[in-house]
């Protein structure tokens, strides 16, 4: 299995412990989820997340219908929390989000280990482009919402 590396960061205008919260909210996934993922939590609400907490949803990717479990590894506010795919497309996807002060603000940091079913074609054909676009979906998303500097 040849596990792939993706990170991005972005500044924003909150410092961690009034920006974490906003994380903390399952709810809040909607909002920096590109529409075309068709993404639906399934688990029921409120989700109380904290370490060992598991979150279902249901989503399209390249409109194939897919499920998706989510376990909270590590969960440690305001700086850090880590989800990892229990089911879903991927053999292995581990996300790692760090909420770093920085400059009167935060640096947040999303750094996901991942690996691919036939990743010799997946990954170069689809996967890495498709995993950028959420990515930069979901900073547009944050920097609309709160503002931000790159």
């Amino acid at each position: 299995m040849k596990e792939r590396h993706f990170e991005c960061e972005i500044w924003l205008p909150l410092k961690p412990e009034e920006l974490f919260p906003f994380f903390a909210d399952a709810a809040n996934l909607d909002a920096i989820t590109p529409p075309w993922l068709h993404f639906n939590i399934v688990t029921p609400k409120p989700i109380e997340i904290k370490t060992g907490a598991l979150i279902d949803y249901k989503l399209k990717v390249r409109g194939l219908p897919l499920r998706w479990r989510t376990l909270i590894r590590d969960w440690e506010p305001p700086h850090r929390f880590v989800d990892e795919q229990l089911r879903g497309p991927y053999r292995q996807w581990i996300h790692e989000h760090t909420f770093e002060a920085q400059d009167g603000g935060t640096l947040a940091r999303d750094v996901v280990r991942y690996a691919v079913p036939f990743d010799f074609i997946a990954h170069p054909l689809f996967v890495r482009r498709d995993i950028e676009k959420i990515f930069a979906f979901r900073q547009q998303s944050l920097k609309e919402k709160f503002g931000a500097k790159e």
